[in-house]
């Protein structure tokens, strides 16, 4: 990584659904822009009952559904480091986003304060990306639906705010 990097760090609540969901996809996004050298990604749950484990079977297989792969993915728990260190804090859903700001306003240090990740989407804007864990399969394409848009207006966003990355 160059010391211009953006880090971008993507919460839910136990970090198995949405958030590597939108760590993968992000991820797949910023490799197609030629900019996988300039862009850190990461993502964490709030929750710590999944420390370690891999993504939940249906998102990986939802998300290889549109050629991407999460499977190399483990679930870790956000941390007061994660938000001296991150520049985007970007939370799934309204419940998480309190979690997240309660964290922040007790960090000394704190980059960027956490926002949801729907505020950059066109069709969801500023909406709650809904956990798909006791839905059906196709929630966990909803979920990819709503990543997927937000992720163009994120990627916006980062080059706007660092026009040097290119």
């Amino acid at each position: 990584m160059t010391e211009a990097t953006v880090r971008v760090m993507f919460v839910c609540l136990g970090n198995i659904c949405r958030s590597p969901t939108a760590h993968g996809l992000f991820r797949h996004r910023v490799d197609e822009a030629g900019l996988a050298d300039r862009i850190e990604i990461a993502s964490s749950g709030t929750g710590d009952w999944h420390i370690g484990k891999p993504p939940d079977r249906r998102a990986a297989h939802a998300a290889r559904g549109r050629q991407i792969d999460i499977d190399d993915l483990r679930a870790q728990q956000v941390t007061a480091e994660d938000l001296r260190y991150f520049d985007y804090v970007l939370a799934m859903d309204a419940d998480n986003l309190a979690s997240l700001q309660a964290l922040y306003q007790t960090t000394e240090g704190a980059r960027a304060e956490p926002s949801l990740f729907m505020r950059y989407s066109s069709a969801y804007r500023d909406q709650s990306v809904p956990d798909p864990y006791f839905g059906g399969e196709r929630g966990f394409e909803l979920v990819l639906d709503m990543i997927e848009d937000a992720s163009t207006g994120l990627l916006e966003d980062i080059r706007q705010r660092w026009p040097d990355l290119d």
